[in-house]
């Protein structure tokens, strides 16, 4: 899989006996012997950031399980395989991305099984580990933070998703505290079980799409049928829907299709122990649609494999909706992966759809990247402790903040204006939101000031948006550590590129009375959808601005009305900072010539086999 190793501690054991005593000392407050790793330290810090007893023998309170897991779904059937060659000695975890356990087989003598595995609430672990670092992890014996765990050595590893790449969930192997230098004995285990399950995943996911996009186009055959498949991640509406589906309608569709998968893998918290000891966490028993609104369920003509069949859930629609829905679930290999709405005008007229407002630029985006980023960053949001958003530039870091803060009073600092802090700090209202944005900006004092502040009030209710770039210094590294169990990175536009279209009208400014909105043709899309965008949403938002205010011509955009990097596309190979300078530079003399290599040469002082041959170089 080509997983690098991130070890905490990768001496041999004649080196622990002192850091044990290290750790004695720490939870004594006397002060530390040398040569105890920083992360160790900052890793011990953060358990007592957040409150997490060294002494405790079980979390305070339990998380909620999941009631739905495709991870666990699919994991299941790899796991069953590795179970039997499992060592006496050794202990199976599968959690899901909030590091709740989700399947557990094996034991280690004296080691209780533990339900959720979050820093925040046992402290330091390989699972936290990995799960932040995105790569496999090891903690041995003294460097967890619990009494518990002191003769204990574990490996993780993250589980992705193959088609975001998001982190689904962790793999840990652990042992009785390893007496060999690292990596972990059983590290092979937990990255070949980790890449199998990666591997079902990846068929499970196309198969399921494949299915949904088959029932789909079965259900459409027919007249103006108005048709619309929904599995809580894609959407498939045909054009007599659209004009059918009022935003209640969608929402209410969308909220049942992620009932009726919910529904369908819910079941008993656990399962009791087998003959190896596997204990299994399939979620909580289905609850009430956590909506107002539903849509009535009835059940169509039975279709071919993979089947749709009735789950009844005869609930009313929204009042004014104007159609009906007879909404059937899709199953495949016995269980829902969506639904299928066949819908209805309520008389002879359909009912007249009302413009949309405007969606926040801070929240559009229907990706698995963007959706998964956004809903951790609300679900974060929800409490009262510092939150931090990461990411590139442009991203919309700032823009997401606002929106999560809302529409109440808010203290804004921006640190590339005041590193210090004083200004910000000497006018800080208690109990008003702070939003402290560009945090790689903050001078020392400032980030000395806001450590200070988090350790006498850790509950301040702090938004952070934080650029990666030069490497931090010490305090403010102890800043991003302190906040790492409550960070949100937000993904890169070229890495949710399938959310550029519904982008673009976002990103446009209202167009004056009498002239119609921005619209792009297919060659334009294309372009704007293999640009990497190095400048994100802010970068789009420039040029969609630009061609909006100072286009002369009618129609939608060309290819050729977009900037030259966008229109030619990206390089085939990765470029020097020279070559890339070289190539705008000829992009910009071709596109004054009308694209005339000779003339475009000549203008360059370079001869005309000189330009063939660099545009020959930039493309590979």
């Amino acid at each position: 899989m080509g997983r690098a190793v991130t070890t905490t501690d990768p001496s041999p054991t004649p080196a622990r006996p002192s850091l044990r005593l290290a750790r004695e000392r720490f939870l004594s407050g006397e002060p530390l012997p040398g040569g105890v790793p920083e992360e160790v330290v900052a890793a011990w810090r953060r358990a007592r950031f957040f409150g997490v007893p060294h002494d405790l023998n079980a979390p305070a309170a339990c998380a909620e399980r999941p009631a739905e897991s495709a991870l666990l779904t699919a994991a299941r059937p790899v796991l069953d395989r590795i179970v039997p060659a499992l060592d006496a000695d050794a202990l199976l975890v599968l959690t899901d991305e909030r590091l709740r356990v989700l399947w557990t087989a094996g034991r280690v003598p004296g080691v209780a099984p533990c339900p959720v595995l979050a820093e925040q609430e046992v402290g330091h672990n390989s699972a936290a580990l990995a799960l932040r670092t995105r790569r496999r992890a090891e903690v041995h014996g003294p460097e967890h933070f619990l009494d518990r765990w002191q003769d204990v050595s574990a490996v993780s590893v993250p589980v992705l998703s193959p088609d975001s790449g998001q982190v689904l969930g962790t793999l840990t192997v652990a042992a009785h505290l390893c007496a060999t230098r690292a990596p972990h004995p059983r590290a092979a285990l937990a990255e070949a079980a980790a890449a199998a399950i990666e591997t079902e995943l990846r068929a499970r996911s196309g198969r399921a799409e494949q299915a949904l996009l088959d029932a789909y186009l079965r259900a459409s055959r027919g007249r103006d049928r108005a048709v619309a498949a929904l599995d809580g991640h894609s959407r498939l509406i045909n054009e007599a829907a659209q004009r059918l589906l009022t935003p209640e309608v969608l929402d209410a569709l969308e909220r049942t299709a992620v009932h009726a998968r919910r529904a369908e893998v819910s079941g008993p918290a656990e399962e009791p122990e087998g003959p190896s000891g596997r204990t299994t966490a399939s979620g909580t028993g289905p609850s009430p649609l956590p909506v107002p609104v539903a849509l009535p369920m009835s059940t169509p003509t039975p279709t071919p494999t993979p089947t749709p069949t009735p789950l009844p859930l005869p609930l009313p629609l929204p009042e004014g909706a104007g159609c009906t829905a007879q909404v059937t679930p899709l199953r495949l290999d016995g269980t829902v992966v969506g639904i299928v709405a066949v819908l209805e005008p309520l008389g002879d007229q359909a009912p007249v759809v009302p413009d949309p407002p405007a969606a926040a630029v801070a929240l559009t985006g229907s990706s698995l990247p963007w959706r998964h980023a956004v809903g951790r960053a609300v679900e974060l949001a929800r409490s009262p402790e510092p939150l931090l958003l990461a990411g590139e530039r442009g991203t919309g870091k700032s823009a997401l903040a606002r929106e999560l803060l809302g529409p109440g009073p808010v203290q804004e600092a921006d640190a590339a204006q005041d590193p210090g802090l004083e200004h910000a700090l000497r006018a800080r209202q208690t109990g008003r939101p702070l939003l402290l944005r560009h945090a790689e900006r903050l001078a020392q004092p400032g980030v000395a000031a806001l450590n200070s502040l988090l350790d006498a009030r850790p509950d301040t209710p702090l938004l952070v948006t934080y650029t990666p770039g030069a490497p931090a210094g010490p305090c403010l590294q102890r800043l991003l550590d302190m906040l790492s169990a409550r960070t949100v990175t937000l993904p890169p536009l070229r890495e949710r590129a399938e959310d550029l279209r519904e982008l673009l009208p976002a990103l446009a400014p209202r167009p004056a009375p009498g002239r119609p909105p921005l619209t792009w043709t297919l060659d334009a899309l294309r372009a704007l959808e293999q640009y990497p965008w190095p400048g994100n949403v802010t970068e789009l938002a420039h040029v969609v601005r630009a061609l909006a205010e100072h286009r002369r011509m009618s129609g939608p955009v060309r290819r050729a009305e977009l900037p030259d990097a966008v229109r030619e596309g990206p390089a085939a190979r990765p470029l020097s900072p020279m070559e890339h300078a070289e190539r705008t530079t000829i992009l910009e003399a071709l596109r004054r010539h009308g694209g005339n290599k000779a003339r475009a040469a000549a203008a360059l002082g370079i001869g005309r086999a000189t330009l063939y041959r660099k545009l020959r170089g930039y493309r590979g």
